[in-house]
């Protein structure tokens, strides 16, 4: 069901429409995974919301050489990763520069998991019930690396929740969840911010800020 109610004020208004969307979902011990840096506003008021534990996953882009917005795929910090083989074809991509970007994003992946976390254990998602949230899709990329690398830690049952998607690929994203929560599926789609009338850019100390104040909250409860 789309949601035409565009454009959000911000990505905190996205999060409190979804969470009153995933509200109506029987979840069992739901854990909230949100993709940094601007999903993880996102993902704090969703957690709230749905009194789910919260923690991050960060999926990088793989970038091509003379395009940085096109995708050639994406990684995590485990060096899990996802190739979109038509593109990389077509772009006639060389596997040393190939070499690079994923050794250079695993880094940064790595980088923010360990900075943004502090060193807190992860939690355990087998069992449970996950939603993985970002402040949009576009490319489809880091959201397909990251359900496949959450897959592997067997949930019982795992959503993506995202406030805007391409229409064109509804269907390809609904095939790496369980369930696919949105707001709205434009057919004209040249970015994310767009669909925003406030879209700053969100900071490391904004992420380590967001995070460690929610989980500061729920110690306190």
């Amino acid at each position: 069901m789309s949601d035409p109610g565009f454009p959000l004020e911000d990505r905190a208004e996205a999060g409190r429409r979804l969470a009153s969307r995933l509200a109506g979902i029987r979840l069992e011990r739901p854990v909230v995974l949100a993709i940094p840096r601007g999903g993880v506003v996102l993902g704090c008021e969703i957690a709230g919301a749905l009194d789910a534990e919260l923690d991050i996953v960060t999926p990088r882009k793989l970038k091509d050489e003379h395009d940085p917005e096109l995708a050639l795929g994406a990684v995590m910090h485990d060096g899990s990763v996802f190739l979109n083989e038509q593109v990389i074809a077509a772009r006639a991509v060389g596997e040393t520069y190939m070499r690079i970007e994923k050794e250079a994003e695993i880094r940064e992946s790595m980088r923010r998991f360990n900075t943004y976390r502090g060193g807190r254990m992860y939690p355990s998602l087998e069992g449970r019930d996950v939603i993985i949230v970002d402040d949009g899709i576009a490319t489809g990329a880091t959201m397909f690396v990251a359900a496949g690398w959450v897959r592997k830690q067997e949930p019982r049952r795992m959503t993506i929740a995202v406030p805007v998607i391409p229409a064109e690929m509804l269907d390809s994203v609904r095939g790496q969840a369980d369930e696919l929560v949105y707001l709205g599926a434009p057919v004209l789609f040249s970015g994310i911010g767009q669909f925003y009338r406030n879209f700053p850019q969100v900071g490391d100390e904004d992420v380590m800020r967001m995070l460690n104040g929610f989980w500061d909250r729920e110690r306190r409860k």
